[in-house]
């Protein structure tokens, strides 16, 4: 079994939450928050000092690589692509936004260091 396979059993047998750090990387600047997955779905949320950005996602797609939509304070809205390490608790993608901005998004422990 891999790891995203035990992961996911982990999730159906213990009716828990995970939560990792999340980091969306821009020419305007670093945003830190957190995503969580658990049976009920996925949900993410960063922030700085002055916007907020949030999403959703399937958090039992199987799939390396899923869209997450995002909406932010501020009115923007787009989307991340992002790919899952085996784990699928690490990873990193492309948030692209309604206006034409993109940043790098990184999740799980290399997240923890922005």
């Amino acid at each position: 079994m891999n790891k995203f396979m035990a992961y996911t059993l982990f999730l159906l047998l213990g009716g828990c939450a995970i939560t990792k750090p999340v980091a969306v990387v821009s020419k305007d600047g670093v945003m830190r928050g957190t995503a969580t997955s658990s049976l009920s779905g996925g949900t993410f949320r960063v922030s700085n000092t002055t916007k907020v950005c949030s999403g959703s996602y399937d958090s039992l797609d199987s799939s390396p690589t899923i869209t997450m939509i995002v909406q932010c304070d501020d009115g923007k809205k787009g989307f991340a692509i992002v790919t899952r390490d085996r784990s699928g608790l690490s990873g990193h993608g492309r948030v692209r936004m309604n206006d034409g901005t993109e940043a790098d998004l990184i999740f799980g422990d290399a997240a923890a260091g922005f």
